[in-house]
């Protein structure tokens, strides 16, 4: 049977394969190969995301800032619903990580005239549960804003299909061969040929180099552990801030009438279907317990997911310097839904117009910046 082709193939349809592929639509023929029977079975369908524009590096931010006008315009038939939401974000210390709290607030303060310092007796009064003796001072970030993943997700997937774009569902990548100018891939679904191909493989994006014959970018996928719980008693949790200490050592928040809870690890590991380990479980419960008065019966429900890094902690997107048409949409870490937008605007610019667009490279983002050719063995 011959090859299907196209003028683009997406391999991956999580968030940053799904917005990539519904901006490049636009542009031209664009099919998207994904390994499992649903799109965003993985990292995107586990992600509890929030969107503040203080949070990872400098890139990170700006690529974040520069998603946010799309999202407030959820309502331009894009989404169902509204995909920002408040929230809040309250940073806490317990006396051991004062230091950590200062350090935060010199690097955040300048970045929101919202942002404010509190005393503990006002953190405690925004999440009453917290402990008094446990939360010296704190940092506020009203504008922090929770994401409706999956809300975003669908919008993505239909607005890539109205453009006319086709998803091949089950279709793991198990070859990749450039060929007569176009890159041939091999699926359980048949043959996909076409000039571009963009690596938006998740935790499996150097696998799929190593398929192209191409060295790997150092990818590291880390367990994130979650669990839900039910809502302490006697707390009317609805406007309760996202409360994480300034360690960094877990959080929790509001989710749906309940609380989200996690231990903030990190932990590395192959990409995999992966699992929460009891281990972690116990340690988000301890830490809750240390942190708050609320007492936990029972987990309602556990899961982890992947938060792909690479070594800089900064998103690759770029065309690979060693191999025509190989085009890397990888190693959002744990800012991939906050940066979709962005990350995909880029991604279509750099494709369709060999630029990034210009209200974001104004925002100090570079080609450069983004590149895997930052990467050993590539300059």
């Amino acid at each position: 049977m011959a090859a299907q082709t196209a003028d683009i193939l997406v391999i991956g349809a999580g968030m940053a394969g799904a917005a990539a592929a519904a901006h490049l639509a636009a542009h031209g023929r664009v099919v998207v190969l994904e390994r499992e029977a649903q799109p965003g079975y993985h990292s995107t369908g586990r992600s509890a995301a929030l969107f503040t524009e203080t949070y990872g590096n400098a890139t990170v931010r700006m690529m974040t800032r520069a998603s946010r006008a799309f999202y407030d315009a959820w309502a331009d038939g894009f989404a169902e619903y509204p995909i920002l939401s408040p929230r809040g974000t309250l940073i806490y210390a317990p006396p051991e990580q004062m230091p950590a709290l200062d350090a935060a607030w010199a690097e955040m303060s300048p970045l929101d005239s919202t942002i404010r310092r509190l005393d503990g007796a006002d953190a405690c009064a925004l999440v009453p549960a917290l402990r008094p003796e446990r939360v010296m001072a704190a940092i506020f970030e009203p504008n922090a804003m929770d994401i409706d993943v999956h809300n975003l997700h669908q919008g993505y997937l239909r607005l890539f299909r109205r453009r006319g774009g086709t998803l091949a569902t089950d279709a793991p990548v198990t070859a990749l061969t450039r060929r007569g100018g176009a890159w041939l891939a091999a699926t359980p679904q048949g043959e996909f040929a076409a000039p571009v191909v963009v690596n938006a493989a998740g935790a499996w994006a150097d696998a799929v180099a190593a398929l192209a014959g191409l060295p790997p970018i150092g990818l590291v996928p880390k367990r994130r552990t979650a669990l839900i719980v039910a809502a302490p008693e006697g707390y009317d949790i609805r406007a309760w801030p996202m409360a994480i200490d300034a360690e960094e050592t877990g959080y929790f928040k509001p989710e749906a009438g309940k609380l989200l809870v996690t231990p903030a690890d990190e932990t590395p590991v192959e990409p995999c279907d992966v699992q929460p380990e009891e281990l972690d479980i116990a340690v988000a419960i301890d830490r809750l317990l240390q942190a708050t008065t609320i007492t936990v019966s029972r987990v309602e429900r556990r899961w982890a997911g992947l938060r792909s890094f690479v070594g800089d902690k900064t998103p690759v997107a770029g065309f690979d310097p060693l191999a025509d048409g190989f085009f890397w949409l990888a190693g959002q870490g744990g800012y991939g839904i906050m940066t979709a937008e962005g990350m995909a605007r880029v991604t279509a610019g750099l494709i369709a117009e060999g630029a990034i667009p210009g209200d974001i490279a104004a925002l100090g983002i570079s080609a450069e910046t983004l590149g895997p050719a930052r990467f050993a063995g590539r300059r």
